[in-house]
């Protein structure tokens, strides 16, 4: 698209330079047909004002017509006929106004609503293109408040722009054309003092509700983030029994709300009050002046009318133009925090003209890796380690020990601190991410599912997957039969997260997932360590077939899933401390055999009290069958 790269800043001191960016979305290069609307829409824009001057004029000309101080017997059979007329002409002048202004507001629509299509897209798109970093450090829920209420605000910011401002102010320079040209000075000087102060007024009153417009959005981004948290945290809550507490945060932030909330409608009526009283007392001066004059014969009756109706008239697109002016600032304000989003620096970027990654046979190498996400706190302190192409390597480590941070890097949602990360040769930072990411396949430790279908969710491994490949995953990842029993098969819906689905489940359709994506790399990121022991060795099979003649790299904290890893490295506080096979590790009686000691303790134990459980079991079914 031709917008696509376009800066767009929001600046609610400075709403024209807004409208200025907003420009190529409202006169889109690429949409000729656009442009031809906003043509055709400013010309009904000024058809309609025109007309509109038509009717003030028609109803002086009927007033006179019926006092008979207009002479139209030589035009017309009779006065009242005459006078009919005008009446007649006054209303069609209405209806041909407000339909022209009906068809600047259609022809405009699709205008705007293509301005609004565009941006959200490029906040969309952009999002994603953000690092990791940023992500973490948000939350989801006041995020995707700031992005809905910034789409509604590009909305009102094209639409009351281009519809409402640009008329206002035509109309307003035609009024005071002809009050300059029909009664003299006196009367423009009148009217342009009030539209000054009305302005004026409006302005520093918006202004002031500004402020009470961002605390109340403040406290909608915080209530709707606790709700979105506590609701997505529901297990939890029940577990502690927290229900109280969750309301009751839920509720003061909806209390701060309430009270911003209030004081914006308090202060939307002295607004209002202020604008009355401004615009009066101008409408009264006028209308004593035209009334002395009528009185000293210099004016008409019809003149006095004509006044009182221009008056009125530019009484509509003013109290609008109030209203303009803060549905602007506060489509402005709603949008700041979008634009912030917008203007957020890609911390991960493709070189110019980056190449598509090569796989020739997919060996990883990390050399001399250095990464800290604090520069006060390293991660990774000279990471060295190799991968060969088709071969296991695992990484192990207490916690805390730079594990995941490895695969993070892999994956290049960070660019290492020093030292370099290649595939076959090739510096991840030198290709294109997203070439990269197309040659790696993951199965993570908190497997997170789409709110969709089971076959949504297989097939966003490679979306272009007929049915029967979907399938095909499905066996092999050994989540085939499972799925057959429920009702609704692979139509079956996972909710939120796959919260419908055990542990188990949403790994196997992870691994079925990644078995559709076939990537000639695959990392394995604590992707058993949540599941108990039963349920990770048959996890474990499915994933020996998915890593088979795959570059697998595993990142563990069973070391019993490595057990067959072609090396074991154990990393301590971002360095390695030992390297080598199961065996060998073992022998060594360092680190990994500490390690490995303590969870075969731990699993011995485990299946120890799983022993006495299905005992106990046993004993009461014993005790309650009547053959005994």
């Amino acid at each position: 698209m031709a917008d696509r790269g376009k800066t767009v800043s929001a600046d609610s001191s400075n709403p024209l330079q807004t409208i200025i960016n907003l420009w190529p979305y409202i006169w889109p290069e690429s949409r000729p047909d656009l442009k031809r609307r906003v043509v055709l829409a400013t010309i009904a824009l000024v058809v309609a004002k025109l007309i509109l001057l038509l009717v003030p004029y028609s109803f002086k000309w009927a007033t006179n017509a019926l006092t008979g101080e207009l002479q139209i017997n030589t035009v017309l059979p009779a006065v009242l006929f005459g006078a009919v007329t005008l009446v007649l002409f006054y209303n069609l002048a209405r209806i041909g106004q407000l339909g022209f202004n009906q068809l600047r507001d259609a022809l405009f629509a699709s205008v705007g609503q293509y301005a609004v299509r565009r941006l959200a897209h490029r906040v969309f798109v952009h999002m994603h293109q953000l690092a990791l970093r940023f992500h973490l450090s948000r939350k989801t829920g006041g995020l995707s408040r700031i992005i809905e209420r910034g789409t509604k605000g590009i909305e009102t910011i094209v639409r009351f722009t281009i519809l409402a401002t640009l008329p206002t102010v035509l109309e307003f320079i035609l009024v005071a054309i002809i009050f300059w040209w029909g009664y003299g000075f006196d009367y423009l000087a009148i009217t342009a003092v009030t539209v000054v102060l009305y302005v004026w007024f409006t302005i520093k009153a918006s202004d002031w509700r500004i402020a009470i417009r961002r605390e109340m959005n403040d406290s909608d981004n915080d209530a709707n983030t606790k709700a979105v948290d506590s609701l997505l945290n529901y297990e939890t809550v029940k577990y502690f029994g927290n229900e109280k507490m969750e309301a009751h945060r839920f509720d003061t932030s909806m209390a701060v709300y309430e009270n911003a909330a209030t004081r914006i409608w308090t202060s939307l009526g002295w607004l209002n009050f202020g604008q009355g009283v401004i615009f009066g007392i101008g409408m009264t001066i006028m209308m004593v002046l035209s009334a002395i004059a009528v009185k000293n014969g210099t004016q008409t009756i019809g003149d006095f009318v004509f006044i009182n109706a221009m008056l009125i008239q530019l009484a509509i697109p003013l109290n609008f133009i109030g209203s303009v002016y803060r549905e602007i600032r506060q489509g402005l304000t709603d949008i700041e925090q979008m634009f912030d989003i917008l203007e957020e620096d890609l911390e991960i970027t493709d070189k110019p003209d980056a190449p598509d990654l090569q796989i020739r046979q997919g060996a990883i190498a990390f050399k001399d890796v250095h990464f800290s996400y604090d520069p006060a706190r390293p991660i990774l302190k000279g990471v060295s380690f190799e991968v060969p192409a088709g071969k296991t390597v695992a990484i192990v480590g207490p916690t805390g020990a730079g594990k995941s941070t490895i695969s993070r890097l892999l994956f290049r949602f960070y660019d290492v601190n020093e030292g370099a990360i290649t595939i076959d040769g090739q510096d991840l930072r030198e290709v294109r991410q997203s070439s990269l990411r197309e040659a790696i396949g993951m199965v993570p430790q908190d497997t997170v599912l789409f709110n969709d279908t089971i076959a949504y969710n297989i097939r966003y491994g490679r979306t272009s997957a007929t049915d029967e490949e979907v399938n095909a995953a499905a066996e092999l990842a050994q989540v085939g039969d499972f799925i057959r029993q429920l009702p609704e098969g692979f139509d079956t819906q996972v909710g939120e997260r796959g919260l419908k689905l055990s542990g188990g489940e949403k790994q196997r359709v992870a691994i079925a997932r990644t078995i559709l994506k076939a990537p000639p790399i695959l990392v394995l990121d604590e992707a058993t360590s949540a599941l108990d022991t039963h349920t990770e060795r048959e996890i474990q099979a499915a994933l020996d077939v998915v890593s088979k003649n795959r570059t697998t790299l595993v990142i563990a904290h069973r070391l019993s899933t490595v057990i067959g890893a072609d090396e074991i490295i154990v990393l301590k506080r971002g360095e390695i401390a030992e390297r080598g096979t199961h065996d060998a590790l073992i022998a060594a009686n360092g680190l990994y055999a500490q390690m490995w000691e303590r969870q075969r303790e731990a699993t011995l134990a485990e299946e120890q009290l799983r022993k006495v459980r299905e005992s106990d079991d046993m004993g009461v079914i014993m005790r309650l069958d009547p053959a005994n």
